[in-house]
């Protein structure tokens, strides 16, 4: 099975005003970067500034002794970048025994504005501020807002954009970025975000996956082309911000940046090591355009990028990994149930092209990209193992192509490895 998306489409988008400056940040785990140098820092701004990301959304947790310093490495190595944003997102949900009180939030606010100085990213020209949940904290954020004069973008999500209390916010971050059960993604909770939040900005998660097993966590989500049509999505609803889901969070699997063998957690590394996902950030300069403009822009580079699964669903056990979050509504369904053996490809053409898709020594699958543009296609791998590769040709020349290690029933550990793993040309 394969199918197409042509972008061409999207040109209609062109006559959309713009009012304030786009802008796409990274969600970044502050909490697993004690073992991280400034050069780790340094590195990330960098190959994020590449990818055309913004700035870095840092989550912080309210009882990790090293958020000083790494801040203080995230502030320098912004700073020396240029053109790089930070700004706070308080975890409420890390530690709730031990959370954030008004007055601690207060301090770390107005002592990183200071610390950040001109990378602290600003809306209106006030420093932009937000959270990973904690809606139970609701009414301390008057008296927060009147110490800092921070702009407020909570990551309240568990609460609905129908329950969410409008005069405690200046905008609001959706974390609901994944599809729910064995289903695709629609923009449905994003457009009910923005309906509840009139003319207040709207800050849209986009994220490429998800799949955890760690102790007490352990469920996985569909992110089969997913972060293609995630993007479409964003251009389509043209939200005031955008925020990837996420830079480095490895234990969630939804990482886009370098894999930091000092910020992967206990217990992750079955699924992450030698699961890379940098070829990822290949395609955002183009789908990043297209979000802030409105237009799908030239191509002008032949690439491929494609992902999937190493293992197939069925090949070892599942460790009893749920298809979504405890407790929801779709708990019921196994992540076997949900992640489908399918490669995900995305192809960004300078022209019309053939794409040809192999796994091992099997015949390949043959697709066609029909214009300029980026394209999406899928092909199930249907029990074939071995190495992919997609190759794009023209005029019976390759023009773009990418090989991996490919499928495998090998499942080290004997668990089935439900991360994805992304290689690009």
């Amino acid at each position: 099975m394969f199918f197409s998306v042509s972008m061409t489409a999207l040109a209609v988008l062109a006559t959309v005003a713009e009012v304030q400056a786009k802008a796409v940040f990274a969600h970044y785990m502050v909490g697993i970067t004690s073992g991280y140098q400034p050069s780790d820092w340094s590195d990330d701004i960098s190959k994020a500034k590449a990818a055309g990301i913004d700035g870095f959304a840092l989550n912080i947790g309210p009882i990790d002794d090293y958020n000083d310093r790494s801040l203080q490495n995230a502030a320098d190595a912004a700073n020396q970048a240029g053109g790089f944003s930070l700004f706070l997102s308080f975890d409420y949900a890390s530690n709730p025994d031990s959370n954030w009180t008004p007055s601690t939030v207060i301090d770390r606010i107005n002592s990183f504005v200071t610390t950040a100085g001109n990378a602290h990213y600003r809306y209106n020209s006030q420093p932009l501020v937000s959270t990973f949940e904690g809606p139970s904290h609701s009414s301390e954020w008057a008296g927060i807002k009147s110490a800092t004069n921070c702009f407020f973008i909570p990551d309240w999500s568990s609460l609905g954009p129908a329950q969410i209390p409008i005069d405690a916010i200046d905008g609001a971050f959706s974390w609901d970025a994944w599809p729910h059960g064995p289903t695709s993604k629609d923009n449905a909770s994003d457009l009910a975000w923005e309906q509840s939040l009139g003319a207040k900005p709207y800050m849209m998660g986009v994220s490429p996956w998800f799949y955890t097993d760690l102790p007490g966590k352990n469920w996985g989500l569909r992110g089969d082309g997913l972060w293609s049509t995630r993007w479409d999505q964003a251009a389509e609803i043209q939200p005031e911000f955008v925020q990837i889901i996420s830079w480095n969070d490895f234990g969630e699997s939804h990482y886009i940046g370098p894999i930091r063998p000092a910020g992967v957690v206990p217990g992750a590394n079955r699924y992450v090591d030698n699961n890379p996902h940098d070829a990822w950030r290949d395609v955002l300069p183009y789908y990043i355009a297209q979000y802030k403009t409105g237009v799908p822009p030239p191509v002008n580079e032949d690439k491929v990028v494609f992902y999937h699964k190493p293992n197939p669903s069925a090949s070892c056990s599942d460790d009893g990994t749920l298809g979504d979050q405890p407790n929801s509504g779709d708990a019921s369904y196994t992540i076997g149930q949900v992640s489908l053996d399918q490669i995900s490809i995305i192809v960004l053409s300078t022209d019309a092209a053939d794409v040809s898709v192999q796994v091992g020594s099997n015949t390949p699958t043959k697709l066609r990209a029909e214009n300029a543009g980026a394209h999406q296609f899928a092909v199930d791998f249907a029990g074939q193992t071995g190495s992919v590769t997609v190759t794009v040709t023209r005029n019976g020349q390759s023009v773009a192509a990418a090989t991996g290690p490919g499928i495998s029933t090998d499942c080290p550990g004997g668990l089935t490895n439900f991360n994805a793993v992304v290689y690009g040309s």
